[in-house]
């Protein structure tokens, strides 16, 4: 996917068992960011700041907008290892990686070196809180993804993380969110 594409439709469980369509995202403007795994300590720390941000934008803007999560994982580990998250905003399962594929989510070894040297104290931060990764597999070289999507379903920024741990910047979010 790509800026200025109208996004596809994603189907996929919440963490809370039902299911999610981003059709009920329409007249929202919107964050979708694609994680790595339920037990990757920068996931869980990032989803913790989007949790806030959205607890924070809720009073400000309530039902004008969205943070979506999705995760490279299997609904039941999703449940047992992100459930600190569940009320908070749509967190979704991709145990297949249907839309991971689809929208071009990049692998990197180069990434999960980067990241792990240059974001070790962010590590320590996700380790220290219970984030401890809990699998070895393909999924450790996920990079993150976001998209900002506005309420006619364009997206309208694209932001490939050039490491495990490089997310689209709070402020970027923010202003879009306002808009």
């Amino acid at each position: 996917m790509q800026q200025g594409q109208k996004i596809t439709d994603i189907q996929l469980p919440t963490i809370d068992g039902k299911q999610f369509s981003t059709k009920h995202l329409q007249g929202k403007r919107y964050l979708l960011t694609f994680f790595r795994f339920a037990t990757c300590p920068f996931c869980n720390m990032r989803l913790a700041q989007l949790v806030a941000l959205k607890n924070q934008l809720s009073q400000e803007l309530p039902e004008q907008t969205e943070i979506v999560a999705i995760f490279s994982a299997q609904l039941t580990h999703l449940q047992q290892h992100a459930n600190k998250h569940v009320t908070q905003l749509p967190i979704l399962a991709d145990e297949d990686n249907k839309y991971y594929e689809q929208f071009g989510v990049k692998k990197s070894l180069w990434g999960l070196i980067k990241g792990a040297v240059l974001r070790f104290p962010t590590a320590i931060k996700g380790l220290m809180r219970g984030y401890i990764p809990k699998e070895i597999s393909s999924r450790l070289l996920i990079m993150p993804l976001s998209l900002l999507v506005d309420d006619e379903g364009v997206i309208q920024s694209v932001y490939h993380g050039k490491d495990e741990g490089d997310h689209i910047p709070l402020t970027q979010v923010i202003s879009f969110l306002k808009q």
